[in-house]
């Protein structure tokens, strides 16, 4: 497909994931701080009903309007084929199941369509506030239509930084004067909150996966930032694992001043 068609072919289906999102999010608000089931799966990761209707929603609106694409939902089972294919929906039905079951408001709907292993266009929607985050490879990213940029500077001293309470602890007797911000349940929205300039830094513990990743990645590096491992790799997705190492999140020169703090680290941040 030409560059130009191919570009075009990926702003339409940016679109097309904004407006499922949307859909999905007012399905996931009608069982919000109500009675819902949930269980556990592996043993420790929670899941709930409002997780499966999501799901089953978005693979109809997605999976249903490109059945040659590839599929991967943390709510389906895996279907090998998706290796094969060259592009696939990466999807999270409700990212931060904690959250939703607690009834916090940091929880959300991510998707993006990656091809040949990176995300070309994707979005993630917070419901109950109602805040729509969208990109698509080479347009920038944007919150609810509006162009968003990650904060600039390389400055440490003072920056807002979010993660696990262990990386931030560790990070601050490295660079004693960061901020450590609150948790934030959904880790899709810790990155896109620094794709918005809201926080300056976000970290990911080892075992984040793609469905928590693909959209957030697109939206960190088309807002000016990078989203890599603790070497300074960028993430690739539809691997037969799709399972991470550590990663963090800043604007561009931001992440290479954190990069050369933490890099040949990656053993302390467990």
């Amino acid at each position: 497909m030409p560059a130009t068609e191919l570009h075009s072919a990926n702003v339409l289906a940016g679109e097309h994931i904004a407006a499922a999102l949307r859909e999905a999010g007012a399905l996931a608000l009608k069982t919000f701080r109500g009675n819902v089931r949930s269980w556990t799966k592996g043993g420790a990761s929670p899941v709930c009903e409002a997780d499966i209707a999501v799901d089953h929603f978005l693979r109809g609106r997605l999976a249903g309007a490109a059945p040659n694409y590839g599929w991967l939902s943390e709510e389906s089972k895996d279907d090998p084929a998706r290796l094969d294919a060259k592009r696939v929906w990466v999807v999270d039905p409700i990212d931060g199941t904690r959250a939703y079951l607690a009834g916090y408001d940091d929880w959300s709907i991510s998707a993006a369509l990656v091809d040949n292993g990176r995300p070309v266009a994707g979005a993630i929607y917070a419901p109950v506030h109602d805040e729509m985050f969208t990109a698509v490879a080479g347009e920038g990213a944007r919150r609810n239509g509006i162009p968003v940029g990650a904060s600039t500077g390389d400055d440490l001293s003072g920056a807002r930084i979010a993660g696990p309470r262990s990386y931030l602890d560790r990070i601050a007797t490295l660079a004693p004067q960061i901020r450590k911000m609150p948790k934030i349940h959904s880790l899709a929205l810790r990155f896109v909150r620094v794709a918005q300039g809201a926080l300056d830094v976000a970290f990911a513990s080892v075992s984040s996966h793609d469905w928590d990743l693909a959209a957030a990645d697109l939206l960190v590096h088309e807002a000016g930032g990078a989203l890599t491992t603790f070497t300074g790799e960028r993430v690739q997705y539809n691997r037969p694992e799709p399972v991470h190492e550590a990663l963090l999140a800043a604007g561009h020169v931001r992440h290479r001043a954190m990069l050369a703090l933490v890099r040949g680290r990656g053993a302390e941040f467990k």
